[in-house]
């Protein structure tokens, strides 16, 4: 059934009072002190019940490494394109 009457700004306020949104509970990390999720591995240090979970120093130096590599690969490329793009005399 269809409710064929408009519902006041009142009722609609209301009906919404439960849709706050509250500031998420936020446990602080034994290794680095930063605040992390609770139940989650810390994102600054890796660390997860006094344990290491994922090692974020190695991941970022593979990021590093592959970050310079590709911008020496571009380089490359474009060293080779500048002299095939100029005209012949």
């Amino acid at each position: 059934m269809v409710i064929r009457m408009r519902h006041t700004r009142s009722h609609t306020a209301n009906r919404r009072a439960h849709h706050a949104l509250t500031a998420p509970e936020l446990a602080v990390c034994k290794n680095c002190g930063a605040h992390h999720r609770p139940h989650h591995m810390c994102l600054d240090c890796g660390y997860y019940k006094g344990r290491v979970v994922i090692d974020l120093a190695a991941k970022k130096k593979d990021r590093e490494a592959r970050i310079l590599a590709k911008k020496e690969a571009i380089q490359g490329q474009v060293a080779e394109q500048a002299p095939a793009s100029e005209p012949a005399k």
